[in-house]
């Protein structure tokens, strides 16, 4: 009695507490019968080792969850506890908590970034491992936004914070990542569900296999059958696929995160492995969406500085073509004023007034509806061609060029080796751009001057056919409504974007395509995983089942085919932490 209690007090009060919840069967209740049965038939050394196996057992199961959660954690939860930040003139040491958005805070080199900020120095390198998972140092430039979390590696800087503490890019991740297991796979939904069916129903028949054997055997002894079903009911408890399938999820999500993919929800894990069609924007995606200005082409006739009323036009947008347009406007020595009326036409471009003269700036599309004739020699034109009106007349156009990003034909090149059977792109952009970048990649179809709602009608098409399993591949921003609409939406480079966060199902933190790939077989290793300890863990218990209700299994392996499946399992389930993928 005095080696019981100290390990089998805390379970028989865990059972007792389920009970008076109305949940009677429990692996607590399981235990708790079956080891003080095994005290009142006198198998006293059984009854205590079940018990202090079983709470072993439980220990290894709690270690192996903390120390899940304990590296997501650590991987995540980086957040300084101070921070330098300009007041009345001179640098206070507050709590991040305490700081504003639009003040001034100073990092220093080798500190972490404690807020999110806009660049307010030249520039300066950054190591963002623990946010994308590359070891690669990052160079910001003035006026970029640098995030919580990136650790300060050059010089002295100063940022003006842009999001509050509890609002920052790195809060929002380790909230997603921390509530990823609320989200379960129909895997883990079924086991809970079996467990709740399968328990009660091995109690009744462990009192069938205690008392029906009186009516049909002859030398009928109970203590005899009484041990075979204390053995059953051992063998019984649930523990090893209750614990082991969510820590395999966990572990998943958790191998996810440091490669700088963030999933939802486990369930996400398993829907990653069934993917059979990519659809993917073009821009930002695949290409990196730094675009140059290649060369600007003036009409004949025109003496406006069309060039220095486009770029005051565009200067008050965030889009990469239009920055482009001011930085090459810069370079030439144009002059930049203030557009007096700005209207963004989706899909076509601007319209406004800068300096009192109408202003057109956009694609064809735009030109086509104001009936207004462009050049010939710009539709020859294979990169993307930005026209400008000035006053409805024709004044001239830019040809804008994207390059692709470096791991764009590998990313491609993983896909198809998965076990993708259909790469699509969507894109804003020329047609002619659009099938060039897709035949230098290989990607089997693509459908370029797409508007926004051109795209959703396209994966709604695509999603008329029930064997496909569609991802689509987007910014997050433009592309919110095929996201949600898509069966697995995954954001790429959304880490400081909030409709990133909060419409995709996958975040893929860093700007590469390649950790698509990287996604689907994280998913499928988990998978495998989770089905391995499934199979064990049944195929065990119903051996030692058979054997013990066939008086051939003692307790001894009764604990084994309990504790020790379930020990086996938790290993397995934390192998995929050490996976390199």
């Amino acid at each position: 009695m005095l080696a019981y209690l100290p390990v089998g007090w805390p379970v028989l009060v865990k059972g007792w507490k389920s009970i008076l919840k109305g949940d009677v069967f429990t692996e607590f209740f399981l235990v708790g019968i079956a080891t003080l049965g095994a005290f009142a038939i006198g198998e006293y050394p059984e009854g205590v080792a079940v018990m202090l196996f079983y709470a072993i057992g439980e220990l290894f199961q709690d270690a192996a969850v903390n120390r899940a959660k304990r590296n997501i954690k650590a991987l995540l939860d980086i957040r300084p506890d101070s921070v330098s930040v300009q007041r009345n003139g001179q640098m206070v040491i507050v709590h991040p908590e305490e700081v504003q958005t639009g003040e001034t805070i100073q990092v220093k080199p080798g500190e972490k970034v404690p807020l999110d900020g806009e660049m307010l120095r030249e520039k300066s390198s950054f190591n963002t491992s623990a946010l994308t998972g590359e070891s690669k140092p990052a160079t910001y430039n003035k006026g970029e936004n640098v995030l919580a979390g990136m650790v300060n590696l050059d010089r002295l800087i100063e940022l003006k914070v842009t999001r509050r503490f509890n609002e920052s890019s790195l809060a929002r991740i380790l909230e997603l990542v921390q509530n990823a297991t609320a989200r379960k796979s129909k895997t883990e939904q079924f086991i809970r569900k079996f467990a709740r069916v399968y328990t009660p129903i091995v109690t009744f028949l462990a009192v069938g296999l205690t008392f029906l054997p009186y009516f049909f055997i002859e030398n009928y002894v109970f203590e005899d059958w009484l041990y075979r079903v204390l053995i059953f009911l051992v063998i019984s408890c649930p523990c090893a696929l209750v614990i082991s399938i969510p820590l395999g999820y966990f572990g998943g999500i958790g191998a996810a995160s440091r490669k700088g993919i963030l999933f939802k929800g486990s369930n996400f894990l398993d829907l990653m492995t069934r993917v059979n069609t990519v659809v993917m924007d073009k821009t930002g995606t695949l290409t990196r969406g730094v675009f140059e200005v290649q060369k600007a082409v003036t009409m004949d006739g025109i003496t406006t500085d069309w060039l220095s009323l486009a770029a005051a036009m565009e200067s008050k947008s965030t889009h990469p073509i239009a920055k482009a347009v001011t930085e090459y406007t810069k370079k030439q020595g144009g002059k930049i004023s203030e557009p007096e009326q700005q209207e963004e036409i989706a899909g076509h471009g601007l319209k406004g007034k800068v300096n009192s003269k109408h202003l057109l700036i956009g694609n064809q599309k735009l030109m086509d509806k104001e009936g207004i004739v462009t050049c010939a020699d710009a539709a020859r034109e294979v990169n993307t061609v930005i026209h400008v009106a000035v006053d409805q007349k024709y004044a001239g156009y830019l040809v804008i060029a994207d390059e692709l990003k470096a791991d764009a034909a590998q990313a491609i090149n993983a896909l198809h080796k998965s076990g993708v059977r259909e790469l699509i792109m969507l894109s804003g952009d020329k047609d002619a751009v659009t099938q060039q970048v897709a035949k230098s990649l290989g990607i089997d179809k693509a459908f370029g001057d797409l508007l926004p709602e051109q795209k959703v009608e396209k994966v709604e098409e695509l999603k008329k056919d029930t064997s496909r399993v569609i991802a689509f591949v987007g910014d997050g921003i433009n592309d919110a409504p095929v996201l949600a609409l898509a069966d697995v939406g995954m954001a790429m480079g959304g880490l400081g974007s909030d409709a990133a966060i909060e419409t995709a199902d996958v975040v893929i933190q860093t700007d590469q395509p390649s950790k698509i790939a990287t996604a689907i077989q994280i998913g499928k290793q988990t998978k495998r995983i989770v089905w391995q300890n499934i199979s064990l863990a049944f195929g065990v218990k119903v051996i030692v089942l058979a054997l013990g209700a066939g008086g051939l299994a003692t307790m001894w392996e009764a604990v084994f085919a309990d504790v020790g499946v379930a020990f086996l399992a938790i290993l397995n389930a934390i192998r995929i932490q050490k996976m390199k993928f």
